[in-house]
């Protein structure tokens, strides 16, 4: 069965409105699934106790849910509770004329909704499996998978990809045409860049056991 298209535009809610840079905020769908696919760590905001909790953990998604592993935030979570999940890539640094006009070049997403504990075992395991693909594709097929214990004592969550809210910054600083341009300091952007280095073998590996190619692969290549 071909999957229901989604809409191309995210929808405007109270929650994902740009209030502030709106020229920087996006409604493409395509720009928010860029950005969840460009990396595989996030911050999971949830109440804990009555005292916020910005957690990091590894997601997975897909098209319509994002997968987090629960960590410590789990304990709050098993009614269902508003959380608030970010992704952000930096990009570089924009140095203009004034401090005040200083910034960053980024990509940003932030989903809101309710995350929900993932009980059923075959959502679990499909749902680990995105996990560990978001970070490491072909690591799946090649690695021993999760045994019943193991997923038991798993906490995974889901959270729907319908409310996100998007920015994204690019170029030189704002500050061209302004008074500023008369002081004779240099500005511009100051790139960044991840680049994945060698793989380091475990120093308890048995000789003879070579890096798989999945891996090998990706050296040199970008993060981000």
């Amino acid at each position: 069965m071909v999957p229901e298209p989604l809409p191309a535009a995210l929808p405007r809610t109270e929650l994902t409105r740009h209030r502030h840079l709106r020229e920087q905020g996006s409604l493409e769908r395509a720009d928010l699934d860029a950005i969840l696919d460009a990396g595989f760590v996030c911050h999971l905001g949830v109440v804990v106790e009555l005292r916020p909790l910005v957690v990091p953990t590894v997601y997975g998604r897909d098209r319509r849910q994002l997968y987090l592993h629960g960590s410590v935030a789990s304990r709050s979570l098993a009614g269902g509770a508003p959380v608030c999940v970010t992704v952000t890539h930096v990009d570089g640094l924009v140095l203009a004329r004034s401090v005040f006009e200083h910034g960053v070049n980024y990509r940003s997403a932030m989903i809101h909704g309710e995350a929900r504990k993932v009980t059923d075992p075959d959502e679990k395991l499909a749902g680990l499996r995105r996990l560990t693909e978001q970070a490491t594709p072909g690591q799946w097929q090649y690695a021993r998978r999760p045994d019943r214990k193991e997923l038991a004592a798993t906490t995974l969550l889901a959270l729907s990809l319908e409310e996100a809210s998007v920015k994204i910054r690019t170029g030189p600083p704002d500050d061209g045409d302004s008074d500023d341009a008369a002081l004779g300091v240099w500005a511009g952007s100051l790139p960044l860049t991840s680049v994945w280095g060698a793989p380091v073998p475990d120093p308890l590996l048995p000789p003879g056991i070579p890096v798989p190619g999945h891996i090998a692969r990706r050296e040199g290549t970008r993060h981000g």
